[in-house]
């Protein structure tokens, strides 16, 4: 009975007028069009079906291009959202265009030769542009894996700065001698980054010192541990710690770790502690040697 029912609407909407009109508006002819290439001339007909696709596609490609956006910004500071969003509304359209391509390739239309133009197009725009889409998509990168923030201090290819601005092609940071510091963005790809203070602020810093053979190796070591605890910017914990390093040539070498709260103004205790260390040797009489050669000349 069931099936009967359902056989019957379908015959009624089979013959339905109002079927028939809608099929025939679906199915008329817009425009009548010819293409002459290398195999010929082709004739092809747009109709409103083939038109109404590709609406739909565009709509289901906006809603999808909406969505991965909410997806990849929802966890971005409101300063770099912004700028993803600008970035992404550039790259959207040429999203839009290939799939305006594709759709109008899958309804009939020939798209061979636009297909070609486009190619060679986007090949010598990335050629002449390598570098530039190389620094925006790693600042893409930055932005969306939060390797590097705003008050980080890095050191990239020897040179050290604090991140001041993270820009879509370029990075800027101050040195510390407040030089400004402009990074292309595509050098964190190609170089190994450190990131001094992504574990925190503090980091361990070390004052390398050598003295005299016969020196009291333990007078030294309490000497060099009290230039560090007197400073006012070395932290308390965890505590400085005195390496002894080598037998040197010249020197009974050691090295002086302690922890700073500041890293990126780090000379400037360095420098004390220098200071402090060179005052308290020669307090205690302990030498700071150089370089020597014993030259023997043989006469013949």
């Amino acid at each position: 009975m069931q099936d009967q029912v359902i056989d019957k609407i379908e015959d009624t909407i089979g013959n339905s007028s109002i079927w028939e009109q809608f099929m025939s508006f679906l199915n008329y002819n817009i425009y009548t069009y010819t293409i002459t290439d290398g195999s010929g001339i082709e004739t092809g007909v747009l109709k409103v079906k083939s038109v109404l696709l590709v609406i739909i596609i565009l709509i289901a490609t906006t809603y999808f291009l909406r969505f991965a956006r909410n997806l990849l910004t929802r966890k971005l500071p409101d300063e770099d959202k912004a700028k993803f969003i600008t970035v992404f509304s550039f790259a959207r359209w040429l999203i839009y265009l290939i799939v305006l391509l594709v759709a109008m390739d899958s309804i009939g239309i020939n798209v061979t030769a636009v297909f070609a133009a486009s190619a060679a197009l986007l090949i010598g725009v990335g050629l002449a542009l390598q570098t530039l889409f190389q620094d925006i998509i790693s600042g893409i990168f930055i932005l969306i894996d939060q390797s590097v923030h705003v008050g980080d201090i890095i050191e990239i290819e020897g040179k050290v700065g604090r991140v001041e601005e993270i820009k879509l092609r370029t990075t800027r940071a101050v040195t510390i001698d407040n030089r400004v510091l402009i990074i292309p963005n595509h050098l964190y790809l190609a170089n190994s980054l450190y990131n001094w203070t992504q574990n925190g602020s503090s980091t361990r810093e070390a004052v390398e010192i050598g003295v005299a053979y016969g020196s009291d190796v333990q007078l030294v070591k309490k000497l060099l541990l009290k230039a560090a605890k007197n400073h006012k910017l070395v932290m308390k914990y965890p505590e400085p710690y005195v390496f002894f390093t080598n037998f040197g040539d010249s020197a009974l070498e050691f090295k002086l770790v302690f922890t700073l709260n500041d890293s990126f103004q780090g000379a400037i205790p360095k420098s004390d502690i220098r200071f402090e260390i060179d005052r308290l040797f020669r307090e205690n009489n302990v030498s700071i040697p150089f370089p020597q050669r014993d030259i023997h000349i043989i006469k013949q």
